[in-house]
């Protein structure tokens, strides 16, 4: 940390507040305009962005049009949190001016890389600085002065490329990974639609065709058009459902009496799985006196008052039990998967079947009643099971995605918190030093 250098901003970059507006002034020359949103939502400037058009003269194009290099920060805004926010140029950007409530710093090049500027003012020492120092009661905003005062800490124009290169890297996987899960997502909800709508020829692995093509394959129901062979059915009817209950309410259950059986509240119910890095315990005792809420693998979980119709199944025997606004459904093996039936019940049309039977006083709740009254599609076992894995599939993509996201998210956090400040030594022939970053 020696032989980094501390300046205030005003020493090392050209600040620049633009007055260009949005309007279109007929005497004025057409321009792509970086507003407000594209500053803030983009860490990067690139052409790829659809900048609007704007309009600028000759001087404000020669003062306000945006270099490759420049940082932008966020000058005014509703919040004082949303202050200085920043975002670097990356590229020529041709005809592009940067417009109002925007601030351009435009380092000296032989002293400061942009990127490396960019990732400084989002440091929490800048961010607390410019929070201090924005002014106002409805609407917030920096003075030149205040921004010139801020102060930087940097080592060598060389360190900085480099530190820069290797966050810009991790932020370039990042995205691709945010890409990736996005495009899962997608396929997801395209896949629920198909399954749940045209199911499964398990005799060729592949989709009815569709309703429009082929309409003797389908049939009118209470949840649309289905194939033929399909049936509705409700969580009321005990031929497919055995049991359908709540928690039993009772002074026995008590949560500071900790032990190995995990009480499922509702916020452990999370994306049609169990999340249990949030939970209560209680001992098996009190799960023993209290039979009707004990969890099997295999039953369901549904939460019925407050976050109503988060719904998961049960991986295994004798480890969890229904906390309070918890119902379990209990299924017949022989003719509903439920895995499927979890599936379905976490699709748009299973959440829209929950929904319209939700009653709402001072919060949203689910009454016992109105769950027996839940429909739910029926094909046969093997389809159920085909459609289940399918989906089942996805989702394990998808959290892969998620999961791999996480990593790198707290990988960039330590790089910027060790980077950035300094506490790990960059040696620059391609390693770091004092640590396995």
């Amino acid at each position: 940390m020696s032989e980094w250098k501390e300046n205030q901003l005003k020493h090392v970059v050209d600040i620049r507040v633009s007055n260009v507006d949005k309007k279109l002034h007929p005497n004025k020359t057409l321009v792509r305009l970086c507003n407000y949103m594209d500053a803030y939502t983009n860490v990067y400037l690139t052409n790829q962005i659809s900048f609007s058009t704007g309009s600028a003269d000759l001087n404000e194009i020669q003062r306000f049009g945006l270099r490759r290099n420049d940082v932008i920060i966020t000058k005014d805004s509703e919040t004082p949190e949303d202050i200085a926010v920043s975002s670097v140029v990356i590229e020529d950007l041709e005809n592009t001016v940067c417009g109002y409530h925007l601030a351009i710093l435009r380092p000296d090049k032989t002293e400061i890389d942009g990127r490396f500027l960019m990732l400084q003012l989002k440091q929490p020492d800048l961010k607390n600085y410019f929070y201090s120092v924005a002014n106002g009661s409805t609407r917030y905003g920096l003075t030149i002065g205040n921004i010139k005062r801020a102060k930087i800490k940097y080592p060598s124009l060389h360190t900085q490329r480099y530190i820069a290169d290797i966050l810009y890297t991790t932020d370039i996987i990042i995205d691709k990974t945010q890409a990736a899960i996005a495009k899962y997502k997608a396929i997801k909800q395209g896949m629920h639609y198909d399954l749940f709508t045209r199911g499964i020829d398990v005799s060729t692995g592949k989709l009815r065709p569709k309703f429009e093509d082929a309409q003797e394959l389908y049939k009118e129901s209470k949840l649309g058009m289905v194939p033929r062979d399909w049936e509705v059915e409700k969580l009321g009817d005990y031929s497919f459902v055995t049991k359908l209950a709540g928690f039993e309410y009772t002074l026995y259950f008590d949560y500071s009496k900790s032990g190995p059986i995990i009480a499922v509240r509702a916020l452990n119910i999370k994306q049609g799985k169990l999340a249990c890095d949030n939970i209560h315990t209680i001992p098996k005792e009190t799960s023993d006196i209290l039979p009707r809420s004990q969890l099997q693998k295999g039953d369901l979980v549904i939460s019925y008052v407050g976050t109503v119709g988060q719904v998961a199944v049960i991986p295994e025997n004798n480890k969890y039990h229904l906390a309070p606004n918890v119902a379990k459904i209990s299924v017949d093996k022989k003719t509903v998967d439920p895995f499927f039936l979890n599936q379905f019940l976490n699709a748009d049309v299973g959440q829209n079947e929950i929904i319209k039977l939700v009653s709402s006083t001072t919060q949203a709740a689910l009454s016992m009643q109105n769950l027996r009254e839940v429909k739910f599609l029926r094909p046969d076992l093997k389809e159920q099971k085909e459609i289940a894995r399918r989906l089942i599939k996805a989702d394990n993509n998808y959290e892969i995605e998620q999961t791999y996201l996480h990593k790198l998210q707290m990988l960039k956090a330590g790089l910027m918190g060790d980077l950035l400040s300094g506490k790990k030594r960059v040696m620059t022939n391609n390693s770091i030093d004092a640590g396995n970053i």
